[in-house]
């Protein structure tokens, strides 16, 4: 597996940002003395938090705790912007591309509700690019049983120009898709020409809980017999299900493993080792990532609590099913991000990892949800709001101290979905498990070749305006980090 190392980039970006975030300061307009700030609480919280745990801590100049003279005049800056999101997006966070996955919510139960797999949604998972001048149409790549785009009879592969009967373009194509419920035409691709079939589906969003264990299935190619398990999200409510699905794949005695992250955008730090955990099962104990968090926090820890290990149990104390393989092919996309990227990258010190697909996301740092209350855990939570921020707390890279940052990870083997073609997920034809396959029986000559339709620009998913897009976040911040944010806030 190819790892890109853009140290330099980085470092120039450091000065570029940090002379941005000046710029910005200097176009800010003071508040009139004596004003009151109806904000000034939650504004206080936010500050507090993200001096403390903020990765990129270093290169905002006001978390310094020597530059403000006084608290009157912290308090005065902290007024000096229209709104909690305008304080933390604009005073608080480095802007892109160094911290693309920092956010803030006035509501924390739509963060938690999403890290435990449950969101408001149709149930048709989509992507969308742009043809033309200004056309956009959407594909679906997959349809969460049980759904209302299931009940609707949506399939993988259908194509849809159209919401309630007004096309898709660059400027109306996210507001349309936004609504509670729509109707999509559907469309097919004949040569040049993108036409509507006639055929309409209506579908409404309702509250669904999504198993991110979509297909587990084991197939005999060439005699051997070959494990395959689409993954789409790290949701730590659902690890006894991976865990399961890991048995039965040991039960069935799997000699390869093709595992499909191809839509899995992340989640939870803890579901990545654990899942590493189950495909390997020899390194228990060993280091399988670090992390680097801020200058102030960093000396806090002991050696152990930076880094994460190979395991045996899940969180609710099940031993891990492992299938102790010493190779692994891992279909990525541009879709693939955070936590997903952090498997590949883990294991790829200790065992093969060939990478299927194109190039990931390239997210290499963890973030946690921070409440307003003594040490920004949910218990003890300020009950006057409900805001709630996840930033970046750390870096991380593998045990042999390798990181992938912004370019993500380069594919071994180079394939592509033919978004107007998809063959059903999990069939030995599809084109991203194909290309694993042909490598995995040695036919290399069957390895699909990649053609980029350049008709097309993918311009988008389903899910990107979701509060965990891409993110990957830890579950618990180590205790005594937590006592030392007491005492930083005394």
């Amino acid at each position: 597996m190819k790892i890109n190392k853009l140290i330099l980039f980085l470092g120039l970006s450091l000065g570029i940002l940090s002379s941005c975030s000046t710029d910005n300061d200097d176009e800010r307009s003071p508040i009139v003395k004596g004003e009151e700030d109806p904000n000034l609480e939650i504004e206080n919280y936010l500050y507090d938090a993200m001096s403390i745990f903020y990765v990129y801590e270093a290169d905002v100049a006001e978390l310094d705790e020597n530059y403000f003279d006084s608290e009157a005049d912290k308090d005065e800056w902290l007024a000096s912007f229209d709104s909690p999101e305008d304080l933390f997006n604009e005073g608080l966070k480095v802007p892109a591309p160094k911290d693309r996955f920092s956010f803030i919510l006035d509501d924390y139960t739509i963060l938690e509700n999403s890290q435990s797999g449950i969101s408001t949604t149709t149930g048709m998972d989509y992507g969308l690019v742009a043809y033309g001048e200004n056309g956009v149409f959407g594909y679906v790549r997959y349809v969460i049983p049980g759904s209302p785009a299931d009940e609707a009879e949506v399939k993988r592969g259908m194509l849809f120009t159209e919401i309630d009967g007004e096309a898709m373009n660059r400027s109306n194509y996210q507001s349309l898709l936004a609504r509670d419920g729509y109707e999509i035409s559907l469309a097919e691709v004949n040569e040049n020409v993108i036409s509507e079939t006639g055929e309409t589906i209506a579908l409404t969003r309702e509250q669904i809980t999504e198993n991110p264990v979509f297909i587990s299935k084991t197939m005999e190619v060439d005699g051997i017999n070959v494990g395959y398990l689409m993954y789409n999200s790290f949701t730590a409510d659902f690890d006894d299900e991976l865990n399961a699905a890991f048995g039965d794949l040991k039960a069935e005695g799997v000699d390869e493993l093709v595992l499909d992250l191809r839509y899995n955008g992340g989640g939870s730090v803890e579901s990545a080792v654990d899942l590493s955990s189950m495909i390997t099962g020899q390194f228990e104990g060993e280091i399988f990532s670090k992390q680097t968090w801020n200058d102030l926090l960093q000396s806090e820890f002991t050696q152990e609590e930076l880094v994460d290990r190979f395991n045996d149990k899940i969180r609710t104390g099940e031993l891990i099913n492992s299938l102790n393989l010493n190779k692994v092919y891992v279909i990525g996309t541009g879709s693939t991000a955070s936590a997903s990227e952090l498997v590949m990258n883990g294991l790829a010190p200790y065992i093969n990892v060939i990478h299927v697909g194109s190039s990931t996301v390239g997210k290499f740092q963890a973030a946690a949800p921070l409440y307003d209350s003594p040490n920004f855990n949910k218990q003890n939570r300020n009950p006057n709001h409900k805001y709630v921020i996840q930033p970046l707390i750390y870096e991380s890279k593998n045990a042999n101290e390798d990181a992938y940052y912004e370019e993500g990870l380069i594919p071994d083997i180079e394939a592509e979905e033919d978004i107007v073609n998809l063959l059903p997920l999990g069939e030995a034809s599809e084109t991203l498990l194909a290309a694993a396959l042909a490598d995995i029986t040695g036919n290399k000559m069957a390895i699909p070749a990649v053609s980029y339709d350049t008709r097309f620009t993918k311009i988008g998913e389903s899910g990107e305006s979701n509060v965990d897009y891409q993110r990957m976040y830890i579950d618990k911040i180590p205790e005594e980090v937590r006592k030392k944010a007491v005492e930083l806030q005394k």
